[in-house]
């Protein structure tokens, strides 16, 4: 399952019995060696998709950004600041490893720099409100339980300057007569029942973000929502795509649902999900 180089079954046992946030740190040395990592095709898709309808950007936020692997992919759409945030120390020290906090494009300077945070992506640093005009995500979502869905969205649209644009992937629902349907729903009861006898919980769901939901929250949140195809991975006999891309642009015409300080203290929050 894993290249050379990888976690043993070992060392992704002991990260299964962590936190999110330690057992990240445990797994970041190897975690690019994983099939965890975004994979490149899935950057692609979406860096051609942004470059296509957007063209260019300023500043770009990667929120939780793990080792790094969306960094590139916003430095070639944005000229200005870009910026990784990942609760995991030790995945942020692999993403400096591989990018630096370096300067990069015509002249370099402030304008056009990598910079990583530490924080918890439900309640991002006062310092980085009204931004960023461009934040994506890759792979993260299953860390989040869909009640803490609106402080994710409200964190990620305070950082965003006016217009600014949230951007991510998302699969089409897989159907109950799929076995990757009865592989995801056995994973997710297997952590349910990991997390009601083993503590601290390792949050990490394979079917808590359907688009519909996800949608709903967004709007609430204050962002206006289209989606695009991603037409590199095909569509279904439906003829639905298998995965779109999420437009969520900052409204500033619609006022932001309140968020509530509980949730967003109700746990820690790490970088990276499972494969996407």
């Amino acid at each position: 399952m894993f290249t050379s180089g990888g976690p043993g079954v070992r060392e992704l046992a002991v990260q299964a019995l962590s936190s999110v946030e330690r057992g990240y740190d445990l797994l970041a040395p190897k975690f690019d060696r994983t099939p965890f990592r975004t994979p490149d095709r899935m950057l692609d898709a979406v860096e051609e998709a942004l470059a296509r309808r957007e063209g260019s950007f300023g500043a770009g936020l990667d929120v939780c950004c793990g080792t790094g692997a969306g960094i590139g992919m916003l430095r070639r759409l944005c000229s200005g600041r870009v910026t990784g945030v990942d609760l995991s120390a030790g995945m942020l020290a692999q993403a400096r490893r591989a990018h630096g906090d370096e300067a990069y494009g015509h002249g370099g300077g402030a304008a056009g720099r990598v910079d990583f945070v530490r924080a918890d992506a439900r309640a991002l640093p006062a310092a980085l409100a009204d931004t960023y005009d461009l934040a994506v995500s890759f792979g993260a979502f299953g860390h989040f339980l869909p009640a803490e869905r609106p402080a994710l969205f409200a964190g990620v649209r305070s950082a965003l300057r006016e217009g600014g644009l949230f951007a991510f992937p998302i699969g089409a629902p897989i159907p109950p007569r799929s076995p990757v349907w009865w592989a995801v729903a056995g994973f997710d009861a297997a952590m349910r029942v990991r997390n009601a006898v083993w503590r601290p919980p390792f949050v990490m769901y394979y079917r808590t973000f359907p688009p519909s939901g996800v949608r709903a929250d967004l709007e609430a949140a204050g962002f206006m929502v289209t989606t695009t195809p991603l037409e590199h991975f095909g569509r279904l006999p439906s003829g639905a795509p298998r995965w779109r891309l999420v437009l969520a642009r900052r409204d500033d015409a619609a006022p932001a649902a309140p968020v509530t300080a509980a949730a967003a203290a109700e746990r820690p929050v790490s970088g990276r999900a499972g494969r996407l």
